[in-house]
């Protein structure tokens, strides 16, 4: 088993497990709710949204050859809430991930072990890969602690709904069980 091409996979898995957490939630808002905030300090869900994707487009263009923050990119702009619809915010949405999960279904694992920059300071892939992982996760899980605030009682859970651990146990023994 070759560990950089093991790596590569899990990694893809898990970014794209954090992307179903914040898809299941947007799913559930409505057009006005992407625009709900705590307070003027806190961010709307579209502001996140905003933020995450022009972190990736930045981060995973020309990802092995350029540095991580480009030029183009409008970091404060990412924190004013213009985003005008839903549709909007799923398109902005979408083509973040995109550039991310395309960029690393192109790596190998020889690159993991190369050098690129965000911000003038150095990273190996790896490290990167992972430094962006810690950010996109806490912002997915900033997006889900907002959905559920708003929604309440209507919340769907995204995991093992509260009561039914043990169910959720015994169902996975199961399923594992012939493997």
């Amino acid at each position: 088993m070759d560990i950089g091409k093991e790596y590569l996979r899990i990694v893809k898995e898990r970014f794209n497990s954090v992307k179903t957490l914040g898809d299941k939630t947007l799913n559930q808002l409505t057009e006005e709710e992407i625009h709900w905030n705590y307070n003027n300090e806190s961010n709307s869900v579209a502001v996140i949204v905003k933020h995450l994707s022009g972190n990736m487009v930045s981060r995973w263009s020309d990802f092995l050859t350029s540095d991580g923050e480009k030029d183009y990119r409008n970091r404060d702009g990412e924190f004013i809430d213009d985003i005008t619809t839903k549709a909007e915010l799923i398109t902005v949405w979408e083509r973040g991930w995109k550039v991310l999960i395309d960029t690393l279904t192109d790596l190998t694992e020889q690159d993991l072990l190369k050098s690129i920059n965000i911000r003038g300071e150095s990273h190996l892939v790896l490290e990167a890969i992972e430094r962006q992982m810690a950010h996109y996760a806490y912002h997915v899980g900033q997006i889900v602690y907002i959905g559920k605030q708003i929604k309440d009682k209507d919340w769907k859970s995204l995991s093992i709904p509260i009561g039914k651990s043990e169910d959720y146990l015994k169902e996975m023994l199961e399923k594992h069980q012939g493997k």
